[in-house]
This record gives C-alpha cells, structure tokens and sequence, in this order.
C-alpha cells in the first residue's frame, strides 16, 4: 500500500524524479523490500529544496488541499520521500485513493 494511516493524516510514500521532460504521476514503484511507492516526477532540479516544493505543490493541488498540509516527513534528500497530509484521515484517504485510480489508469 502507498500510503500508511497515522493520528495526524495519512503518510503518502513517494519516489521522486526531479528534472523531469513532464510533471505528475507516471506509476508506482516496489523497491526490492517490497514496499510500494507512488512514482511522482517533477520538473525542478534537486537543488535548494526545489524539486520537494515542486512535489508539495503538485500533492497539494492534486488533492487540493492548502501547501500547509502537505509536508515532506522524511526523506528530504532522498528520492524515497514520506509525505505526510494532515487532516481527516478518511477525507483525505478518499482524495488520494481517487486521484491514484485516475491517475494511474492514464499513466
């Protein structure tokens, strides 16, 4: 699963490609744990916290939701990044279980 339920929201797990051609979503990834990421590029060089910005927005406005609960809980010079979204667990499990159905069928 690529996401874990915690009591301040849900840890979104991401494997991050910065310099991208394209932004958004482009599937998921098992590493060889088995533990299942969402593959997310971004356009943004991995320099000065650029290409996690750039992945903060992208989170936030897929699930429109404000920046400010969306936040990079480890990771932060890794590619394996956990995101974590801070609200109601189940609202925002809904939001990312539909965005990943939607976006994962056109990826």
């Amino acid at each position: 699963m690529v996401f874990e339920e915690t009591n301040k929201g849900l840890i979104l797990k991401v494997r991050l490609t910065p310099n991208a051609a394209a932004a958004g979503v482009k599937g998921l990834f098992k590493n060889a744990d088995g533990e299942e990421y969402v593959k997310i590029a971004v356009t943004a060089v991995p320099e000065k916290n650029k290409a996690n910005k750039d992945l903060v927005a992208l989170i936030a406005k897929a699930l429109d939701m404000p920046k400010t609960a969306v936040e990079i809980f480890s990771g932060a010079t890794d590619r394996y990044k956990k995101v974590l979204l801070s609200g109601q667990r189940e609202v925002i499990k809904e939001k990312v279980q539909l965005w990943l159905e939607k976006v994962l069928v056109d990826a």
